[in-house]
């Protein structure tokens, strides 16, 4: 019989062997304790949102809540959330005091006409920033993100002296003398909204994430110019056409100043113009303009469900690729 001597194991592999043993042997607390940070750390953040979105949507249900109240029930001290009474008819009664038809229709005009513009000319002028070289791309780039940077109300009185003393319009001669220009008209209401910069940088921030290949390929095959803005790259950010629309029909259907400023007929006020007949010097109607407010606020929150998922999705894109 042959005997075998057995080899002890080299000092490596018990030094090994008694540090996976260890391993194996020591209590689950280090995993389960780093498990835990991960949930403590989403209870805090989901705890968080909640708080800031019922902050956010409170005075919206205030909102809706007073509109079903009576006119005493509002004047009394202290305040009442739920009503007493709900009086639906309010909505109806507020209907009734103004011509919120008209109101709504001029609106939703507007608001159509100004997104419809910005969409089409924002994305022509960022696919020529993104896709098209020419001298001076970069400093005309430069040039819209400055303009960026310019508040609203600075550029209301002249924006309001170009519509006055716009050319051959509203009895005007060729030097803008004479009359009123585009005063009191829907060129005025729809033609300064109807480009944004904030439009041309994202446009030109989604085409620069499109391959080059596309373009290439479609040239090799013929298709002009437009031809590739149009069929090739534009149905590819659709999330940049939510986000823009979504954002430039808000901005036109909230605009109060503006409309203010440059009409003066009755057949050209906007609904944001209408609710301030509930609000006069000395009383405001406070049921009527909260039912009033409610119906102006519904067709942006029926937008926004509509076109969340894209709009998201723009505005993310922008952050990122910004």
């Amino acid at each position: 019989m042959s005997s075998q001597t057995a080899t002890p194991p080299p000092a490596d592999a018990l030094h090994d062997g008694a540090a996976s043993g260890s391993a194996s042997a020591r209590p689950p607390r280090a995993a389960a304790s780093s498990s835990r940070r991960p949930r403590a750390g989403r209870v805090v953040l989901y705890t968080a949102l909640s708080a800031g979105a019922l902050f956010m949507i409170l005075p919206f249900v205030w909102m809706v809540l007073t509109s079903l109240k009576t006119p005493q029930e509002i004047a009394s001290f202290p305040p009442t959330w739920i009503p007493r009474e709900w009086r639906f008819e309010n909505y109806l009664e507020a209907l009734r005091a103004a011509p919120f038809g008209y109101y709504f229709r001029n609106s939703l005009f507007i608001s159509i006409g100004q997104t419809t513009g910005t969409v089409v000319f924002g994305a022509m002028t960022g696919y020529a920033l993104a896709r098209m070289r020419f001298r001076g791309r970069e400093v005309v780039f430069l040039l819209f993100i400055s303009m960026m940077m310019v508040p609203t109300y600075v550029k209301v009185l002249p924006q309001f002296l170009m519509m006055k003393m716009m050319p051959f319009f509203g009895g005007n001669d060729w030097l803008g003398q004479g009359g009123t220009g585009w005063l009191d008209s829907w060129w005025a209401l729809i033609v300064p909204g109807a480009i944004s910069p904030f439009a041309i940088f994202l446009f030109r921030q989604f085409y620069l994430t499109l391959p080059r290949d596309l373009e290439e390929a479609a040239r090799i095959d013929g298709m002009s110019e437009f031809g590739i803005f149009a069929r090739i790259m534009t149905p590819l950010i659709k999330p940049a056409i939510a986000t823009v629309a979504l954002l430039q029909f808000q901005n036109s259907w909230n605009n109060f100043l503006w409309p203010l400023l440059v009409t003066t007929r009755q057949e050209l006020r906007v609904i944001q113009l209408g609710l301030a007949v509930f609000q006069q010097s000395e009383t405001t109607a406070w049921a009527y303009l909260m039912a009033g407010t409610t119906l102006a606020t519904i067709p942006m929150v029926l937008l926004f469900l509509v076109a969340q998922r894209y709009f998201v999705q723009g505005l993310s894109g922008v952050a990122v690729k910004g």
